[in-house]
């Protein structure tokens, strides 16, 4: 086994035990954090003409927010919960766009739409 197939495992493990013990609350920041990971790798395969790797990343991506979606409880979260689900929706439609177009100008946006949401995330105590 070399290095790299190496230090992929091990991560895969890691990330495994951490989501095991995880909280609810830090479960949905490890997806956050996911998927911000997966729109820079998506952004480095837009500039690299990688477009497989990109479509396959962008796919992780809207799988990870549609998971965020459908976490939200839409009774409970009133109209919190109605806004992120909506902001979700068009995050996902964007995905879409950037790669039907191979455009980066839509990865940034989500990225950072992405990371507003978790820095609210984050502020809120356990």
């Amino acid at each position: 086994m070399n290095a790299m197939a190496a230090l992929k495992q091990y991560q895969n493990v890691n990330t495994h035990a951490q989501a095991v013990e995880a909280s609810p609350h830090r479960l949905i920041q490890m997806l956050m954090e996911g998927g911000l990971t997966r729109l820079a790798q998506a952004r480095g395969a837009v500039e690299r003409n990688q477009t497989a790797l990109k479509g396959e990343l962008i796919g992780k991506a809207i799988g990870i927010i549609g998971g965020l979606r459908e976490g939200l409880n839409l009774e409970a979260g009133g109209e919190v919960a109605g806004n992120l689900d909506r902001l979700y929706e068009y995050m996902i439609s964007r995905l879409v766009e950037a790669n039907l177009k191979n455009e980066a100008a839509p990865l940034d946006e989500v990225a950072s739409l992405l990371r507003d949401v978790k820095t609210g995330w984050d502020a809120i105590s356990q």
